[in-house]
């Protein structure tokens, strides 16, 4: 996920690094590199041509002692670890891997175990009502809906999560979902490798160099719960064998061919010059790194390599769509919900490519347990803000954190009114108070994926609350959020300038924000009477007085 300012300042860090050097007296040694995640052929892009200049201008500015020479770059360098047989397992625990039991529930140690349920029972947040750090814990699925008809061509998924414990969190607040791969992409994998013999064998990581303890050494590339894995758990678990390559890929697995035109037309996509073949042959297709491992048949990686070859299988973030009432099952239990589209689409190859997370959760069933991460997004709501009106951005899958932030509005607004009548003794209207939400919502089309309609219109009978919906499709002419923002630009204006409201944008990290951005920029300056430098100054100033919050991915 990105945040507010993640597009518009991706190299900001490095920006401000870069001034400040400079004002403390430093002198630049090499002009700095700056990337853009965006660009079509990825961060390669830039960063390959900078890195090799870079590594020119080293050789040049200090060159090495008379008689030595660079490493080549077609040296393969030992790695920090490899795997190995596993001497130590117990009989018990290998057994049970070898018969495919849950390597996380296998070697899970129980001090850990009790750690996490420990900090899990504690619902208590901090000041801003934030988690300060990633907390793990164990749920159980007890919903999988899919909320668009079948007749739709997106797959769009309600998901319900329950655990044990009341964990707190907030609007705009990520679940971490682990995925695990398919078992046929696995075994595909053991077959083409010849791995599958030692595939249920325990097995473990091992240091590459003989004494690790007087020197700072790394830790293994993935991080296991136990001593022993493996390698069919490892590649279940832990990781990606769906992954687009990246060059560095290619350059490791040429070291393992015997064919030389394999080999030559793997290092040829590790060079510069070569960048938009890469590009064509891995990102343009969304090509696998299963699927080019069965392309070049050649390539024998032996299993030992298997965790420095394959990258590890990352989890997934998705913005929380639960709040207020919906936080707490009927037992008081803690409960989770989701708003996830299924990846699933056809490449210019004409393959069918699914997203491994949401692969993983569309064939997830009820009663399926998992471990989870929640962790502290971008949006920092607080309590005190639910005093002034807010205005809310979410097409698609955005309306997510929305929901949660309505939903919490809503409970605030309760305990402000239950609060008032325990001081005064006397009624309070339940939501007196409770600052005006307005939500633009955009998608398709209103049969097919107004998300959450009825509850919208049940929630705008309860609170001060109006939804704006935009149905691109269900008209001649296209009709997005932007375009209902400047239709409703007096009561945008009202809301953001005259009353002090906050904005929350949040959804595709595309177009839409830069889109949204440009329509209020258009109702400050129609309405307000500003001019263009004018608008973008007064929500720059937004920014930071922290009433303009975005959270895009």
């Amino acid at each position: 996920m990105a945040g507010a300012d993640s597009l518009t300042r991706f190299n900001w860090a490095a920006r401000k690094l870069h001034k400040r050097l400079l004002q403390l007296g430093a002198k630049e040694a090499y002009p700095r590199g700056e990337a853009d995640e965006q660009h079509d052929e990825g961060l390669d892009a830039s960063f390959v041509p900078w890195s090799y200049d870079f590594r020119h201008h080293l050789l040049a500015k200090f060159p090495l002692a008379e008689g030595t020479s660079p490493i080549s770059e077609h040296v393969l360098l030992d790695p920090k670890w490899t795997l190995a047989l596993c001497q130590n397992a117990l009989n018990g625990s290998s057994k049970q891997l070898a018969n495919g039991g849950d390597e996380r529930t296998s070697f899970i140690d129980d001090s850990a175990e009790a750690k996490y349920e420990t900090e899990a029972a504690k619902p208590t947040r901090t000041k801003s009502a934030a988690i300060s750090a990633t907390q793990h814990l164990n749920v159980t699925l007890e919903k999988n809906r899919r909320l668009t008809p079948s007749t739709h061509w997106q797959d769009v998924r309600h998901l319900e999560f329950s655990s044990n414990h009341p964990i707190a969190y907030g609007p705009g607040d990520v679940l971490t979902i682990f995925p695990k791969n398919f078992p046929e992409d696995v075994d595909r994998l053991l077959q083409r490798l010849d791995w599958t013999d030692i595939a249920d064998k325990p097995i473990q990581f091992t240091p590459t160099k003989a004494d690790i303890e007087e020197v700072f050494y790394p830790s293994p590339p993935i991080s296991l719960p136990g001593p022993c894995t493996t390698i069919r758990t490892l590649l279940t678990e832990h990781l990606d064998l769906t992954a687009i390559p990246r060059r560095s890929f290619f350059s490791l697995i040429a070291h393992f061919t015997g064919n030389q035109f394999h080999k030559d037309r793997l290092l040829e996509f590790t060079k510069p010059e070569y960048i938009d073949e890469l590009y064509d042959y891995t990102t343009r297709p969304r090509r696998s790194i299963l699927e080019v491992l069965q392309e070049f048949e050649s390539v024998k990686v032996p299993w030992q390599w298997a965790a420095n070859v394959l990258p590890a299988l990352r989890g997934r973030q998705f913005s929380i769509a639960s709040g207020g009432q919906l936080k707490q099952t009927p037992d008081g239990s803690a409960r989770f919900e989701l708003l996830v589209a299924i990846v699933k689409y056809k490449t210019v190859i004409r393959k069918i490519r699914e997203g491994v997370c949401t692969r993983y959760l569309a064939y997830l069933p009820a009663g399926a347990k998992l471990r989870v991460g929640l962790q502290q997004g971008g949006l920092a709501v607080t309590k005190a803000e639910s005093e002034r009106p807010v205005i809310m951005i979410g097409p698609g899958t955005g309306v997510a954190p929305m929901r949660s932030l309505v939903w919490e509005r809503l409970q605030w607004a309760k305990e402000r009114a239950t609060e008032v009548e325990e001081k005064t003794n006397h009624h309070a209207n339940g939501v007196a108070g409770t600052g005006h939400s307005l939500l633009f919502f955009g998608c398709r089309s209103e049969t097919a994926d107004y998300f959450y309609q009825d509850e919208w219109q049940d929630l705008q009978r309860r609170m001060p609350l109006t939804v704006h919906p935009a149905f691109s499709r269900d008209q001649g002419h296209k009709v997005y959020v932007q375009n209902l923002i400047r239709q409703q630009s007096d009561s945008v204006y009202r809301l953001l300038h005259d009353s002090g409201g906050i904005v929350y944008v949040c959804g595709s990290s595309g177009k839409m924000p830069q889109a949204v951005r440009a329509a209020l920029a258009d109702v400050f300056r129609d309405v307000g009477r500003m001019d263009q430098k004018d608008a973008e100054s007064y929500m720059e100033a937004m920014e930071k007085e922290g009433r303009y919050k975005q959270e895009t991915w």
